[in-house]
């Protein structure tokens, strides 16, 4: 049951367990080491098959994001005790221009597109983390730290190896998870080098519904997901 036209789902697309297009769900991540929601970002599905998962976070979205238990933002923390203080969370706005992201059920990362004011296309950026898991109301995940960016031209760089470093350095994550991850990443390298999906699916040239609402923040973002399947 939808809240408003603007909410947040509380159950999936009719057909199959997948949701709409148009639907608004959320897109969270729990804390390392933990079992807390520390991150949710409210956004719309742009296509759901059995292949890929495409959502659109539109900018001015409402979303949570961690801090530390004093209110500082986490960039602002030098980076060797930024994971060993206490932390909240805290309500903020996705500022900037909005974000596709795109992610294959099973896969280790998810595959995010920004773009510069006025439609031009930045980068892709890959999101080394859990594979989603599905629930009435959306997707979960734990991040790893590391990422790749990815620009026009096809190019590449890994990034966030100084806080990949530290997560493991501050008992985030073992060595055997930190391997995995890297394992994880080669593989993603490797789908960039021979550009296939998504690279090369054209999504630098989509654009948004004009006529979708922006997905509302719930008061229960953080609510006990009841399981859809992987």
């Amino acid at each position: 049951m939808a809240e408003t036209a603007s909410g947040v789902t509380g159950g999936a697309a009719a057909r199959g367990g997948r949701w709409a297009p148009g639907t608004p769900i959320l897109w969270r991540y729990r804390e390392n080491a933990g079992e807390r929601f520390h991150i949710c970002r409210p956004v719309t599905v742009v296509r759901d098959t059995d292949d890929l998962l495409a959502v659109w976070m539109a900018p001015g979205t409402e979303v949570v994001r961690p801090v530390l238990a004093d209110g500082t933002p986490l960039h602002r923390e030098p980076l060797t005790t930024r994971y060993t203080k206490p932390r909240a969370v805290r309500r903020d706005r996705w500022f900037g221009t909005g974000v596709l992201k795109l992610a294959r059920p099973g896969e280790p990362w998810s595959v995010w597109l920004f773009w510069e004011p006025g439609w031009r296309f930045k980068n892709w950026y890959v999101n080394l983390e859990q594979p989603l898991r599905r629930w009435a109301g959306g997707v979960d995940s734990q991040d790893h730290f590391l990422d790749i960016a990815v620009a026009p031209d096809r190019s590449w760089r890994w990034l966030d190896e100084d806080e990949f470093a530290e997560a493991q350095a501050a008992g985030l994550m073992a060595a055997e998870q930190a391997r995995a991850v890297r394992e994880a990443g080669a593989r993603a390298v490797e789908r960039i080098t021979a550009w296939e999906a998504p690279f090369s699916g054209g999504w630098p040239e989509w654009r948004p519904d004009p006529g979708w609402p922006v997905p509302t923040l719930p008061d229960d973002w953080d609510r006990t997901p009841v399981r859809m399947g992987p």
